[in-house]
């Protein structure tokens, strides 16, 4: 995972990773089939992230609103986490990648909770990409926790009501340290956020990408990429910001 690019012009990328289920369906495949070809996607992805100047990449893996699917899809999703982080995380470590979670850990069944802390452990010193998975993760109820957090600084007196400003509420979001996304991708050709990452998005670029997940390849992710550069930043105002 060697790449050639400064640090300071890497790249925030996330993905909303949407389309498993028509790509199998067009296929004649059951719904499974398409959300284990999704996998060997994300392992596309991660191996090609560094070469194409990405520092760190957030995936939309699963939902608040997932759990709503039937019982025997959400059993073969948790399967499938299970598997990719028994069988990739070794993978992902020796090549320098440092996991991190956001999302709701407090009802997560224990094995679940457990498998997503030992991968955020056994990484957590690597600095070649950061691997940021949305787990069990909705926008709203994100927020909602900052504002849960916020609210009980100021009740114990350690902040004022009036030092409540967007950049104290953005302190308590779930994984504060990161810059906000610079390009959100979208594959599957739907042209919404569903739920991600609304709070980071106010500025990011987002490219909307015609083919299912299962079929994103290092060439969509090089294409995206090449579509954002090609754009010009002004974070409301009249002049493009330079960098990336």
């Amino acid at each position: 995972m060697q790449s050639s690019v400064d640090q300071k012009d890497r790249l925030h990328v996330a993905i909303i990773m949407d389309g498993n289920g028509r790509w199998a369906a067009a296929r004649g495949l059951p719904r499974g089939e398409g959300h284990r070809r999704g996998v060997e996607a994300l392992r596309r992805t991660v191996r090609a992230a560094g070469d194409l100047g990405i520092g760190i990449l957030t995936i939309f893996s699963f939902s608040a609103e997932n759990w709503s699917r039937p019982p025997s899809e959400i059993r073969e999703l948790m399967g499938l986490l299970r598997r990719f982080i028994r069988n990739d995380l070794a993978d992902l470590h020796r090549n320098g990648v440092h996991v991190r979670i956001i999302g709701d850990r407090d009802d997560l069944a224990p094995d679940i909770r457990g498998l997503l802390e030992e991968a955020e452990e056994l990484t957590k010193h690597n600095v070649k990409l950061t691997l940021v998975v949305a787990f069990n993760y909705g926008a709203r109820q994100e927020i909602a926790r900052a504002a849960r957090r916020l609210a009980a600084e100021v009740l114990a007196g350690r902040v004022a009501v009036a030092e409540v400003t967007a950049e104290k509420l953005a302190t308590c979001l779930d994984a504060p340290d990161l810059p906000d996304p610079d390009l959100i991708i979208r594959t599957s050709g739907e042209q919404r956020l569903s739920n991600f990452l609304l709070w980071q998005a106010a500025y990011s670029e987002l490219v909307f990408v015609p083919v299912y997940w299962p079929d994103f390849d290092r060439a969509a992710l090089e294409q995206a990429i090449v579509e954002y550069r090609g754009r010009e930043r002004r974070f409301g105002g009249l002049v493009a910001k330079t960098g990336s």
